[in-house]
């Protein structure tokens, strides 16, 4: 369907413009004079359980990994099309007001003749969305038996209309193995999800879809995982490098909660959006495209490549340097090809074992930092000291390189899809910038004591511990960043100087530098407290003697009685 055709059908749908200007002129009105009662929609803070309860409505017969696809993907469709006819209410209010600058007069042609300019949509960065591809169109349809059809056809018009998602939407509506009416139910469920509430439809869309990409992750398992990093595990990330500006690429991205973080953490210091620029890679193509909603829901401008592909073999920005990486990669992945790379330039500090893809990734993100940049990544504990295949060979080549700034050991339990402990990297190539000259030093820092238990299995960062572990560096860098001087703490952080490396082999467990945390003191005189605790350990073997014979006695009734 062209721009054309679309608007025309609305032009000539005088009733649909008489109920859009009611609307915008009900929206309008104080208050007190407001005639009937809007449609009751569910409020903020009920989204994420109302979302939630719609994928409950698939879980019986499909599993997480497929049915995750199907929800994200109508809760991105209602996203779009709620911005669409928001942004229809504000251009018909424009040129409906006259004291607008843009005032048309009151002939309903001419708004409606507004209504069709694209020029109105696209410089708001809000996407155009066909008539027959609307959440209201498609919800009138929902009972009909090929809803799903409709739906995939209804992406494909959106991907027409709207080149930077041409081939990003996963159209698997009508192939879905769904009980009949079972689409339809879900497309009513979501209906009843309102995206107003005083706060913008891109951040509570936004909020929504990282709720259920964690709730997913968790119901899929070990599986679902891999595309999720918990976001307080990102935000320690961001809270460390503190991307103020400048281009932010993560290479192996997810679902993109990199960028997510990212951009929270410049607004929230002052800064705009588009400060940062966002390029990411991924090579899962179905992950691709969650990143690719989760971004364009947020209005993001990212360049995530031409297509989802292997960041070893096929490099996506391969012409590009960046200011800020952030990654989570695959852990300890064996079958990544290294065979294939024996000459790869990428590969500074020596070549990388072909069964283990730990260093490909931290001297990929090295060569990709731009002079000054800063990396910071996730990885496994053994990484810190594994000597296989040459691995403690490229560690010590990085740490004589002077590439490694920070080693922070992370406590366990932080995700959902592995209990492998493990710790951030933070890699650069020049010590002497954002803040004093740090050549020959590496801070590291053990939180293993940090985080608080939210179920069973899962800890979680606290915002307090974000700010002491990010705080610390800041301090120790002297980037201005905090008011305070670094100093080190027992069994917490110190700033080892490259000798004290070496005598450890290179080996950057935190663990071996910041030594036992200080007990506190009490006030119980030496003497007295060893009075105080002999006498307890006399006690307590007494006891342990008399229930030693009181269970013998007990053992012997029983054989006697046997």
């Amino acid at each position: 369907m062209t721009d054309s055709g679309t608007l025309n059908d609305n032009v000539e749908d005088s009733g649909a413009l008489d109920a859009l200007l009611a609307s915008v002129r009900a929206d309008e009105a104080p208050a007190t004079k407001k005639k009937g009662r809007k449609k009751k929609e569910a409020p903020a803070k009920d989204f994420k359980a109302v979302l939630w309860a719609s994928a409950d409505k698939l879980r019986a017969q499909m599993d997480a990994a497929e049915y995750k696809h199907l929800v994200l993907g109508l809760i991105f469709l209602k996203y779009i099309s709620d911005t669409f006819v928001e942004q229809q209410q504000k251009v018909l209010a424009t040129v409906s007001n006259p004291e607008s600058d843009y005032y048309l007069g009151d002939d309903p042609a001419d708004h409606q003749e507004a209504l069709e300019d694209r020029d109105y949509y696209t410089q708001e960065n809000v996407f155009w969305v066909p008539a027959d591809a609307r959440w209201e169109s498609l919800r009138n349809q929902a009972k009909q038996p090929d809803i799903g059809q409709l739906i995939d056809r209804a992406l494909v018009a959106i991907e027409n209309e709207n080149p930077t998602l041409r081939g990003k939407l996963d159209k698997r509506f009508g192939a879905a193995q769904l009980e009949p009416g079972r689409m339809g139910e879900l497309v009513d469920l979501i209906s009843t999800i309102g995206f107003g509430e005083g706060k913008k439809s891109g951040d509570v869309l936004g909020e929504v879809y990282e709720y259920f990409l964690g709730q997913f992750a968790s119901a899929e398992g070990k599986k679902g995982g891999q595309f999720y990093t918990p976001a307080h595990v990102v935000k320690t990330l961001v809270a460390v490098l503190a991307p103020h500006k400048g281009r932010v690429y993560d290479p192996c991205c997810g679902s993109g909660g990199m960028f997510v973080q990212s951009e929270r953490f410049v607004e929230s210091h002052g800064g705009r959006r588009d400060d940062i620029s966002i390029y990411g890679q991924e090579s899962n193509p179905t992950t691709w495209r969650l990143a690719a909603m989760n971004l364009a829901i947020r209005g993001f401008a990212a360049d995530l490549g031409q297509e989802p592909a292997d960041t070893f073999a096929r490099d996506q920005h391969p012409d590009q340097k960046f200011d800020y990486i952030l990654a989570n990669p695959p852990f300890n992945i064996s079958d990544w090809g290294g065979e294939k790379y024996d000459s790869d330039p990428r590969w500074t500090f020596g070549r990388p074992p072909a069964g283990n893809a730990n260093y490909a990734w931290l001297q990929h993100m090295l060569w990709k930092l731009r002079p000054g940049g800063e990396a910071g990544v996730v990885l496994a504990n053994g990484s810190m000291s594994s000597n296989q295949s040459g691995e403690g060979q490229i560690r010590e080549a990085m740490v004589r390189g002077d590439a490694v700034e920070v080693m922070v050991a992370l406590p366990g339990q932080l995700f959902l899809n592995t209990q492998i402990p493990v710790c951030l990297w933070f890699l650069t190539n020049d010590k002497t910038q954002r803040g004093r000259d740090r050549r020959g030093e590496t801070l590291f820092i053990d939180a293993r004591q940090m985080g608080s238990m939210v179920s069973r299995v899962e800890r979680v960062l606290t915002d307090e511990d974000i700010a002491k572990v990010a705080d610390t560096v800041h301090a120790w860098r002297a980037d201005g960043d905090v008011e305070t001087s670094y100093e080190d703490v027992s069994g917490f952080c110190y700033s080892a100087k490259f000798d004290e490396i070496e005598k450890n082999s290179f080996v950057l467990t935190p663990g071996r530098y910041v030594g036992a945390a200080d007990l506190e003191e009490d006030d119980e005189p030496f003497d007295q407290k060893m009075k105080r605790l002999t006498a307890l350990l006399k006690q307590q073997q007494e006891e342990g003697a008399r229930l030693d014979l009181q269970i013998m006695k007990n053992l012997e009734a029983i054989l006697n009685n046997g």
